[in-house]
Order: structure tokens, then C-alpha cells, then sequence
């Protein structure tokens, strides 16, 4: 058999924030603004997600810098009040455009009602949104104040957010795994990333600034639209608040890991069941190998850096995995 990559083997890392706001919506920085800062911080690509506001702000491209054509929308539970807010329960969802030049760049963004008890409605949005060429993201969940009551019934998401930053500088829970694995074990076969969703009402030095903190390292063979956005919708991407994943493929039964120094290399499963590889006190690790049954379900790796921060792949299911070795044999 073949090896299988989890990570492609070919093309070049580029560093990106897929959740962004600006002045067009509830942010303080300009498109031009934010794309100087995060140029500075080694970052090649934004999608720009202003609420409720679609754009695309290709003027800021160039050889070194990709803006993604996005917005943000929301179904909130019922008509806000400002004593409901802190209970207010919300879907947020970002929508990528796979082909913004096919796109009058005047049309108003399509916007959901506000049918929030109604999934079937949901559902059938979010498959619209697909048909007309959006990735659709599925945005934190516990800022959302959702449970798995609400989350584990979507269906035709391409992602959710497993880190969003401001919210861990909101109240501590940005990181939320749990999610992930919930809405996998419910039968959704989806991506995760991690974002900034930053507004930037802080400054750049402060402790609760809610830029650079999460973002994904999207593998690709250039820095062009097609490319870059190709290499999102198959997955071909990881997860990160710090820690490098360098490599991770299966060769026959071994899956096989790459990474920056690191103190835990985790394999998570579809059950309870975990491969692990852990550094010694005060030590790191960079690499691991572990043997595969076949009854994992999926699996999807979680490293932890001396820091504490995270990075990880998507899932993949040993099914999916089995069937794309049988068609290469």
C-alpha cells in the first residue's frame, strides 16, 4: 500500500486567520490595517468576515498576501433584548467563496431568517450557501451558548471552529475539542480550524488582544485563490495556537508524526481509546509512531507544546482511509 498523508507531501505551508473583523462591521482596524499587521506576523492569508457584510478585498493581494472573499451570519434565538444577551443562545456561521469572481461584488450577502428552533430550515441554508459555492464554518460554540442539542444535528458544515481566540480572551473557552468530537460521533464528517475572530478593540500589546492567537497552516502549492481554497475544501490543512505539525502520514500500519518541540503527541479516537507519546519532565519531543488496528473509527492528532498551546489535524475515518488505498492498489 501507498502512504497516506494527513498533510499533503507536496507544496508550501502558508499561515492563515479565517475569522476577521473590521470597520465594515464591529471592528476597529481597516482591511489595509489588518493585512500590515499580520503580514508583519508571518501571515499570508485572511478571510475577511465582517457580519452580515460580504466582500472581497482583492486589492490588498499581492505576491505575498491573499485576502479571502467571506462574511459572518447569525440565527439568534429569538429577538435580542439587552437583559437576554448573556443567554442568548446564537448559530454563528462563516461562509468562504470558493469562486468570488463569478460574484457581483454589489449583491447583497444571503442571510438566514431567524428560525432558530427550526434545523430542517438550518440544514437547508447551509446547503444553499454550498450550492452557491460557500464553504460554510460553523462558529464557537460555547460563546454561542450551544449544547450538543443544537450543534449535533447540522448537517453539510465543511468545518467548525476547534479554537477561536477571542473568545478565549472573552472568558477562558476558546479551546473547546469536545465539540469536535461530539458533532464527529454524531455522524458529521467535517473539518476544524482555529481562528482569531479578532476585533481588535484592544491594542497590539495588551494581554487581551484577540489578534494572532489561532490560526491554520493550509498546505498548497502556491498562494493563488484556486489553490488556497482547493487545499481548504479537501482538508488539506492543520490547526494551531503556536506548535508546528511537520508531517504526519500512515505507512502500512504506522502512523508516523513530525512536529515542533512538544511535550504530548496524542492520538484521538472515535471511542475512548488513545495512542500517546508524552516527553519526560522538562523535556520535549518532536516525533512519534504509532500502530494502527483499523477499529479506531477516526482519528485525529492533538499535540501540547511546553506552553500549553494546542495544534492538531482533522479527522480522518479508517473507512475513508482504507477505501482510498484499495483504489490506489
Amino acid at each position: 500500500m501507498r502512504d497516506f498523508y494527513l498533510l499533503p507531501k507536496d507544496g508550501q505551508f502558508y499561515k492563515a486567520n479565517l475569522h476577521c473583523h473590521t470597520v465594515l462591521s464591529d471592528g476597529s482596524l481597516t482591511p489595509e490595517q489588518i493585512k500590515e499587521e499580520y503580514c508583519k506576523r508571518g501571515y499570508s492569508i485572511v478571510a475577511f468576515t465582517d457580519h452580515d457584510h460580504y466582500a472581497w478585498h482583492r486589492e490588498l493581494d499581492d505576491e505575498g498576501f491573499l485576502a479571502l472573499a467571506a462574511y459572518e451570519t447569525e440565527i439568534e434565538q429569538y429577538p435580542a433584548r439587552e437583559a437576554d444577551w448573556p443567554t442568548l443562545k446564537v448559530y454563528h456561521l462563516n461562509l468562504y467563496d470558493r469562486h468570488p469572481e463569478k460574484r457581483s461584488q454589489e449583491a447583497a450577502p444571503k442571510l438566514p431568517q431567524r428560525r432558530y428552533e427550526d434545523l430542517d430550515y438550518i440544514n437547508g441554508y447551509i446547503r444553499s450557501m454550498r450550492e452557491e459555492g460557500f464553504l460554510v464554518c460553523y462558529n464557537h460554540a460555547y460563546w454561542s451558548m450551544q449544547t450538543h442539542q443544537d450543534y449535533s444535528g447540522l448537517r453539510g458544515l465543511w468545518a467548525m471552529e476547534i479554537y477561536n481566540n477571542g473568545c478565549e480572551r472573552d472568558g477562558l473557552y476558546g479551546y473547546t475539542p469536545q465539540v469536535y468530537d461530539e458533532m464527529l460521533r454524531s455522524g458529521q464528517r467535517l473539518y476544524t480550524v482555529a481562528t482569531d475572530d479578532n476585533h481588535n478593540h484592544e491594542p497590539f500589546d495588551s494581554l487581551l488582544c484577540d489578534s494572532f492567537g489561532g490560526f491554520v497552516m493550509i498546505k498548497a502549492k502556491s498562494l493563488t485563490y484556486k489553490e488556497v481554497m482547493g487545499a481548504l475544501e479537501r482538508g488539506e490543512f492543520y490547526f494551531s495556537c503556536g506548535p508546528q505539525i511537520q508531517e504526519a502520514y500512515i505507512h502500512g500500519n504506522k502512523l508516523r508524526v513530525k512536529t515542533s518541540p512538544v511535550e504530548k503527541i496524542y492520538v484521538i479516537q472515535e471511542g475512548r481509546n488513545c495512542y500517546k507519546k508524552v516527553a519526560a519532565p522538562g523535556e520535549t519531543i518532536t516525533e512519534a509512531e504509532f500502530t494502527l488496528t483499523g477499529h479506531e473509527g477516526y482519528i485525529r492528532i492533538d499535540i501540547r507544546d511546553p506552553k500549553g498551546f494546542h495544534a492538531g489535524t482533522n479527522s480522518f475515518w479508517m473507512d475513508d482511509i482504507l477505501a482510498a488505498n484499495l483504489a490506489e492498489g
